[in-house]
């Protein structure tokens, strides 16, 4: 039998058996499907929360002063601390295990243009704050080291700062007032999804070097004139973040005369902790939904197999007609390895079509921020794909070539007494 016979003959005997043969592709297509989709889920919550926690920051610990809870030294417990723009360097010499150590300074001014005005937060810090704090740039620039070392007066707008200084007005170049001040505006911040904050939304700010605003809009009293109101540190790495914290500790407590265990004189905004913490949570909810997909893999493999069994049981006494006539047993298990194929691919690809089809249709909707959509990985549709392909295979070749085995008079007596 030549193959163009042999898969028309085969194509024509699913079509006879059109009931098994919807039951077989439905367990198939149907596996696919749940696994994909479950798999899909988890990856877009593990993906949506990663962009949530980038967007606020990368992995930093905000450090900020507060009045010790401890006795240290024979000074009184209770005593308010201030940072101080000097307490910076010598953080970042005695925190070896820091990337980054920088001052940060926020105070509200009145911001004028030429077109409208405001009372908005001025935020002063040094150039790789950008980075840190996730700030995009959407035109012009971020400040420099070299703007930050001459103390310019250049401003970054944020994206709603812009809107409300300059419409859709070019802002690049233009100069604006921070309290009377002129500053000239070299860039402006791209939108960006923040659902956290320390002290306000980043696109709602005007950004500008620190030496500018420790000149310019310096703490007012009660607060010392040279006091920052919090430091930003950025470890190396997540292995790195816990000695990069204790060194932080340690330093500021012997700059400031406090107990270094003592957490409420330097309470600090773990950033790390928590993308540690999320992390652990969408893992183990991929874990569950592996675990449950895989599950309902296993009870689409035995549904197949069950279909596939009872399929070439009663197809004996067919076995036994087709050998009385001559077919030889390669040319019977051929038939029966097509037929399997066929229903395979065919539901297989249905079933892989459906699963991407929703997950593209449900992305078409607008997602909560901690959810980035239904993320379908092809690696999943091809594996569960090839597992239920395996199974449906190995469950009608077993009793196909068992059947194909016995004698065809046997063949028949056995499909005549069934």
């Amino acid at each position: 039998m030549v193959f163009r016979d042999l898969f028309q003959d085969t194509l024509r005997t699913l079509w006879t058996h059109k009931l098994r043969t919807f039951l077989s592709m439905f367990g198939i297509a149907w596996g696919i499907v749940s696994i994909t989709l479950m798999i899909a889920a988890g990856e877009g919550l593990r993906v949506g929360l990663k962009q949530q926690h980038e967007n606020f920051a990368k992995d930093i610990m905000i450090v900020f002063a507060g009045r010790t809870s401890m006795q240290a030294g024979g000074v009184r417990a209770g005593r308010r601390l201030w940072w101080f723009d000097r307490d910076v360097e010598a953080v970042r010499q005695e925190a070896a295990a820091c990337k980054h150590v920088m001052p940060e300074l926020g105070n509200n001014a009145t911001v004028r243009s030429l077109y409208n005005n405001g009372n908005i937060l001025i935020t002063g810090s040094l150039p790789p704050f950008a980075e840190v704090r996730s700030i995009p740039v959407g035109e012009g620039r971020f400040y420099d080291w070299q703007d930050q070392a001459e103390g310019r007066r250049v401003a970054f707008l944020g994206n709603e700062t812009k809107k409300q200084l300059f419409g859709t007005r070019n802002a690049m170049g233009e100069t604006i007032e921070l309290d009377g001040m002129p500053y000239v505006v070299i860039g402006a911040m791209r939108e960006k999804r923040q659902n956290s904050s320390y002290d306000g939304f980043d696109g709602r700010k005007v950004f500008v070097p620190f030496r500018a605003i420790l000149r310019d809009l310096p703490n007012k009293e009660p607060a010392p004139g040279e006091s920052v109101d919090r430091l930003i540190v950025a470890p190396y790495s997540w292995e790195t973040h816990e000695a990069c914290e204790l060194q932080v500790r340690r330093t500021l407590a012997r700059l400031h005369d406090f107990d270094p265990r003592d957490k409420e004189a330097a309470s600090i905004w773990d950033t790390v902790k928590e993308a540690k913490a999320n992390a652990m949570i969408v893992d183990g909810m991929k874990y569950f939904l592996g675990a449950i997909g895989v599950a309902t893999l296993f009870l689409g493999g035995i549904g197949v197999m069950n279909v596939m069994l009872v399929a070439v049981r009663e197809r004996t006494r067919e076995i036994g007609v087709r050998k009385a006539v001559g077919a030889t047993r390669r040319a019977i298990l051929g038939q029966f390895f097509v037929e399997t194929l066929i229903v395979v691919f065919l539901s297989g690809g249905v079933g892989m079509g459906i699963a991407y089809g929703l997950c593209a249709l449900v992305n078409l909707i607008p997602m909560p921020p901690f959810f980035a959509g239904l993320l379908a990985d092809w690696k999943t549709g091809l594996l569960s794909f090839s597992l239920l392909g395996t199974v449906a295979v190995l469950a009608a070749m077993y009793p196909a070539r068992r059947a194909a085995s016995v004698d065809p008079i046997e063949a028949l007596r056995y499909e005549a007494g069934g």
